[in-house]
């Protein structure tokens, strides 16, 4: 396969790729009202998107604004269903093929068969190597400062002109990347986004693994740990990369960023990992605490959303079953008045 995407837009525009991606985009939208709609002149919609795509005049539509508080406070961009449309043809026609495949194998946000849990099985599995070869080690643990916020549009377009060379294609790259009212950082609602933002910190593991030379490493989104074998190499690896991100990606580590000797463990994905064990982190038994005693309430007044509550329940419990947790789901389960009503934890 090419290093470079050549020869491909047109080949690609077409009704039955963009067919193909408006069946993709209607599985993961929660609301079928807009699908429904766009599904009354399905051909007609489909056929004025790739008529607007070829002669340069398609614009993205209004974007709809909401806040989200779990896991954090986030502002959330969310633009019609047309252009969800056009964002998994954009993405399945181009990054997915020539793109991905570029991507290290210890990068695992948005990837298939990869993803939280198994981010976590590598990080150990390297932590135990560490522990097996330098019987203590450092673990540097890394964020981006309000990342998708604080994305530099005009890097991220220099980023992506590495990979294409088809003038077509890149045209309506810059189109995805700078058609909102957004000066700096791009919307975490697009389908677009986490994936730029993934070819975006690509460059950062390329750089650790192959100038750097350093193996131990894992990125999941913006997360990402390295483990070292000593305090001073953590230190100057930490002013390299923190070097490396501001002067090439134009961005900024978060403060919390820091090394740590490896019996403190360290949080990641989810989990509080040790070599030997992992531990929920407090937020999850906060979180799920909480939950139940607001369940448990609503059961006691006969008004429980038994559906929704036992699908939450079992979330939680399967995110549970990847760490050492079997005590404190007992725990758990016996608080709850309606324990009849779940399977037997």
């Amino acid at each position: 396969m090419s290093k470079t995407i050549k020869n491909e837009f047109m080949k690609r525009l077409t009704v039955i790729k963009m067919w193909e991606a408006h069946n993709r985009a209607k599985q993961q939208k929660a609301s079928k009202v807009t699908v429904m709609k766009f599904e009354l002149d399905l051909e007609n919609n489909l056929s004025n998107l790739v008529s607007q795509i070829k002669k340069g005049t398609y614009h993205a539509g209004k974007y709809h604004n909401f806040t989200i508080y779990e896991p954090k406070e986030r502002l959330i961009r969310a633009l019609p269903y047309r252009d969800r449309v056009v964002h998994q043809w954009y993405v399945h026609e181009f990054i997915k093929p020539y793109i991905e495949p570029k991507f290290i194998i210890d990068s695992y946000a948005c990837l298939e068969n990869r993803g939280t849990h198994k981010a976590v099985e590598k990080l150990q599995y390297y932590m135990r190597i560490m522990k097996r070869e330098y019987g203590s080690y450092y673990i540097i643990k890394c964020d981006i400062k309000k990342f998708f916020y604080n994305i530099h549009k005009e890097t991220l377009f220099l980023i992506m002109k590495k990979h294409i060379a088809d003038k077509k294609l890149l045209d309506f790259t810059w189109h995805l990347i700078f058609d909102d009212d957004m000066e700096l950082g791009i919307p975490i609602g697009n389908y677009t986004s986490q994936f730029f933002a993934n070819i975006l910190l690509n460059e950062l593991d390329h750089y650790v693994k192959e100038q750097l030379h350093l193996k131990y490493y894992i990125r999941y989104m913006d997360d990402f740990i390295i483990l070292v074998p000593g305090k001073e190499e953590a230190k100057q690896v930490l002013l390299v990369v923190k070097s490396y991100i501001e002067k090439n990606l134009k961005l900024e580590l978060n403060h919390k960023s820091r090394y740590m000797p490896n019996h403190f463990g360290v949080t990641f994905c989810g989990y509080r990992i040790f070599e030997t064990h992992r531990l929920l982190k407090q937020r999850s038994k906060k979180k799920i605490r909480k939950k139940i005693k607001k369940w448990n309430q609503h059961y006691l007044c006969g008004n429980l959303d038994e559906t929704y509550a036992i699908a939450s329940w079992n979330s939680w419990v399967a995110h549970s079953n990847h760490c050492n947790s079997y005590h404190y789901q007992k725990k758990m389960y016996e608080s709850c008045l309606w324990k009849n009503k779940l399977p037997s934890s």
